[in-house]
């Protein structure tokens, strides 16, 4: 039985504003404070988010949303079992919330606890019988119990509700094999495929049906069109070398175990098999390496210890590989082969007493079996069998492994991290960046140069792509700022240092609303520069970003345009500033002017010809715009420059390339 991925996405919208100053939880304006932890959510800001619910908590301690907001902060931090209480809490207080079920489901799921998960998803379906996630995870819940039966009905409900889903019919594929109904089992992929071409699961478990039948041209074609969609599976790259290797192209098999390493660097499968291959070429230390990796998951396999030893013996380790053949021997006494090849490599030092004991052991076994020249047929195994004479064939998997994900709308470190086609995030002012061993760009504002020249602000302020989070301390400092100055400015009046200060206050602490604010009264009484407008329009933006899913498409432009307005308004002051130019190809692909996009991008490249980011965000552009050859350029200028993430943009669009 195959272990299943948990991949999460954003259930709610996430809106929220600070309540200055108030220490009272009586005092506090709950749905404010309510709707900043909402933010801080967004932004995987837990501490943040936690520290705002608990306020909630104290104040008004008979809701229900800020228990399960709470409950999702701690299900990010990956504290399952406090995430399951605090939705216990939500649901005492109000049992008829779809959501609340869902999340303490997930959070039973991840304790490995699927009764009750799967009673939670018939309780949130008797809320909401057409929440299809629901639907997903209680057939997933099922087969992990192995109540296949129950899953099968499941099944048919969600396909007579959505007929048109190929995922339900890859899910029902699955369910018929675990019931050993492999012809239904293929019926069901086919449909599915027929529906959507495209459906990458499906694809790969065709494969596993024509690998069967001894189709691995065909499985090969399949496990194409599978990788094309989910480039990012280790599994099936594996999958994929052993059909290229059933049709003796090694080349073509040792390239696929290579992409399976970067992306499942500890992979017993990719590991050892590659160790096969290049010890079949001749590359014999390489191969050593892998089967080390190997012997380091599993200390006493004999197979991989085996073939280790013959390796050794070939690079002249003779002392090494007789003591992993003696190893293989105590647990097989009755492999000969290894017999054989022990007595030639004591020879080879001189230990001719020993050699002479192996031989006679030899002596008193069948010659075809003394000689070690018989074998059994086929050129692979099975991973789960240890007949030492199989010693040199590559492994498969027992089972073929299906990536399951449960469905969910909740996003957040766990989600999948599979590349998006849009640009790198925007260039934004912050106290915080991650820290990086190689930095691929370094953007320069001569005004933030200056400003942190003045030592005005409390630390230095960078502009980056790359924000990093806060610790609990650096939270605590800047609401303790955001008093202070609101202080100083009640006393002495609007002073144009401290507005901009406390909006960085503002936006750190996730309260946009008054950050923007601040930046208005800013423009209002000092007028435009660079940073002030660049501060409001990354306020503006973050808060968009925010409220994205629930905004009508309508206001959303009109806020990306304000934010755009304030972006040009900067580059008229700073006209050689690659970075606002990135910024507004950034904001151009949010108003799906690719045009527009790719030419900032493009003139962000003009200004600084190493600019990653503008090379991806191009490519991007053109890839939306329908120019494929062109953005497939502009993406492998950005990998070259170091950005790599481009290349799984590449793998993924250069299949479609006519």
């Amino acid at each position: 039985m195959s272990r299943f991925r948990f991949v999460l996405f954003l259930l709610c919208s996430c809106f929220f504003v600070f309540e200055n100053g108030s220490k009272c939880y009586a005092q506090i304006n709950t749905d404010r404070v309510l709707l900043m932890g909402r933010n801080a959510l967004y932004y995987e800001d837990y501490i943040l988010a936690i520290q705002r619910f608990n306020m909630v908590v104290n104040a008004k301690p008979w809701l229900g949303e800020p228990y399960f907001y709470r409950g999702l902060a701690k299900f990010y931090l990956e504290d399952y079992q406090g995430a399951e209480i605090d939705c216990g809490s939500a649901l005492e207080h109000n049992p008829y919330m779809c959501n609340y079920f869902m999340l303490r489901a997930l959070c039973r799921i991840n304790q490995g606890r699927y009764a009750l998960a799967a009673d939670d998803y018939v309780q949130a379906i008797r809320i909401n019988p057409l929440e299809k996630s629901c639907w997903h995870n209680l057939v997933l819940s099922r087969i992990e119990l192995k109540q296949y039966e129950q899953a099968d009905s499941a099944l048919d409900v969600m396909i007579s509700q959505w007929p048109k889903e190929p995922e339900h019919m890859t899910l029902k594929a699955q369910v018929a094999l675990l019931r050993t109904d492999t012809i239904a089992a293929e019926k069901w992929i086919d449909r599915a495929l027929a529906q959507n071409a495209y459906e990458g699961r499906a694809w790969s478990m065709k494969s596993m049906f024509q690998a069967n039948r001894k189709e691995y041209a065909e499985a090969e074609k399949s496990l194409d069109k599978a990788i094309l969609q989910s480039p990012k599976q280790a599994n099936l790259y594996i999958n994929r070398a052993l059909a290229r290797y059933n049709q003796d192209n090694l080349r073509g098999a040792m390239s696929d175990y290579d992409a399976a390493i970067e992306i499942a660097p500890n992979s017993y499968s990719a590991r050892y098999n590659r160790g096969l291959l290049r010890a079949s070429v001749g590359e014999d230390n390489l191969a050593i390496e892998d089967l080390n990796v190997v012997l380091k998951m599993e200390p006493d396999n004999t197979i991989v210890l085996y073939n280790r030893a013959l390796l050794l013996d070939n690079i002249g380790d003779y002392n090494g590989a007789i003591r992993d053949i003696s190893a293989v021997i105590k647990d097989y006494p009755d492999f000969w082969a290894g017999y054989h090849k022990r007595a030639e490599i004591r020879r080879k030092i001189g230990d001719v007493y020993g050699a002479e004991r192996d031989e006679y052991k030899l002596l008193k076994a069948r010659m075809a079996v003394a000689t070690g020249t018989y074998k059994s047929s086929g050129k692979t195994r099975k991973k789960s069998e240890k007949n030492i004479d199989d010693y040199d064939k590559l492994i498969e998997e027992d089972t073929h492994e299906t990536e399951n994900q449960y469905a969910s709308e909740y996003r957040g470190k766990v989600q999948n991290k599979q590349t998006e086609l849009k640009p790198e995030p925007l260039y934004i002012f912050t106290y915080y960046k991650k820290s990086s061993d190689v930095k691929l760009y370094v953007a320069y504002s001569k005004e933030l140069d200056k400003m942190n020249s003045r030592s005005i602000l409390p630390s230095t302020l960078y502009l980056t792509d790359d924000e990093g989070n806060m610790t609990e301390t650096q939270l605590n400092t800047h609401l303790a700022s955001i008093l202070s100055i609101t202080e100083a400015i009640n006393e002495k009046g609007i002073i144009k240092e401290l507005l901009f200060k406390r909006a960085l206050d503002y936006y750190h602490v996730r309260d946009f609303e008054n950050g923007i604010a601040d930046m208005d009264t800013y423009v209002l009484k000092y007028g435009d520069d660079v940073l002030s407008l660049m501060l409001r329009a990354q306020c503006r933006y973050a808060q968009l970003e925010v409220s994205s899913s629930t905004s009508q498409a309508t206001d959303l432009r009109l806020g990306y345009l304000m934010v755009l307005q304030d972006y040009n308004r900067a580059l008229d002051m700073n006209p050689q500033s690659p970075y606002l130019y990135y910024n507004i190809g950034c904001l151009m692909i949010k108003l799906a002017d690719y045009p527009g996009a790719i030419n900032a991008f493009g003139k962000a490249i003009d200004l600084d010809g190493h600019f990653p980011d503008a090379y991806y965000g191009k490519g991007v552009a053109y890839i939306l715009n329908g120019q494929l050859s062109e953005g497939l350029s502009n993406l492998s200028q950005a990998g070259e420059l170091g950005l790599y993430s481009a290349y799984n943009l590449i793998k993924r669009y250069s299949g479609e390339k006519k």
